[in-house]
């Protein structure tokens, strides 16, 4: 992540297990090995951020204890994550990335989530200006574009997010920055060379990668190939 613009970035498939078989978690995390891919998408929802709940970190210690290679690219969409960075950090996660909304101590969670040796990601909504970040920028190692209202997959994508991630990207070309920017929702063999071009480097995709006829196909695609 010490690369100064998209372009230099190697470009990353995030796909979300959420997507995959609720009853077989441990299925869609093979999927994903079996892919060659090097990231993979864990959505923790508490049903109070977000109308919905997924899975704990006991399911993300779980999962980790099936592969101890995969980047756990864990998002949370929780009202109060300050008070759960211990316990994901202890589960296995690699990135824990904390939504801008919510009122919480964001910068000190930022903090912690590096002091406990995990890399710090910061998401915003669709309806969230980029503004909202930039206190944060110079402390976290990923920004998340949510390109959907998060709570639920299978979502159509939100174009008018796209001015932003073009936004992040010129900031970071300004500023010197390092900062990953990832896009979560409807990202799919249509919107993904959108989301690229405008300056993403890192895409979540759920139903779109593990429903792909052709998966090859679909992770080079995302990978601006």
């Amino acid at each position: 992540m010490n690369d100064r613009n998209s372009r230099a970035l190697k470009k990353i498939l995030s796909p979300s297990i959420l997507a995959a078989d609720h009853a077989a978690l441990a299925d869609g995390l093979k999927i994903v090995q079996d892919n060659a891919l090097e990231w993979i998408h864990l959505d923790i929802m508490d049903g109070n951020f977000v109308p919905n709940i997924s899975f704990g970190p006991g399911v993300v210690k779980a999962l980790r204890s099936r592969d101890d290679k995969l980047f756990f690219d864990t998002h949370l969409m929780l009202a109060r994550p300050d008070k759960y960075i211990e316990k994901f950090a202890e589960s296995g996660a690699d990135l824990i990335t904390v939504h801008v909304e919510p009122d919480y101590p964001i910068t000190e969670t930022l903090c912690r989530i590096r002091e406990l040796g995990k890399k710090a990601g910061i998401s915003l909504n669709p309806d969230t200006p980029a503004e909202a970040l930039l206190p944060y920028l110079d402390i976290v190692d990923l920004v998340l574009v949510m390109s959907v209202f998060p709570g639920f997959g299978g979502q159509k994508f939100i174009a008018d997010v796209l001015p932003k991630i073009e936004k992040l990207a010129q900031w970071r070309t300004e500023r010197g920055g390092n900062w990953r920017i990832e896009v979560d929702g409807g990202v799919d063999s249509t919107t993904a060379p959108l989301c690229l071009a405008a300056g993403a480097d890192t895409l979540v995709a759920g139903t779109a990668f593990f429903k792909a006829p052709d998966k090859p196909a679909f992770i080079r695609l995302c990978q601006g190939e």
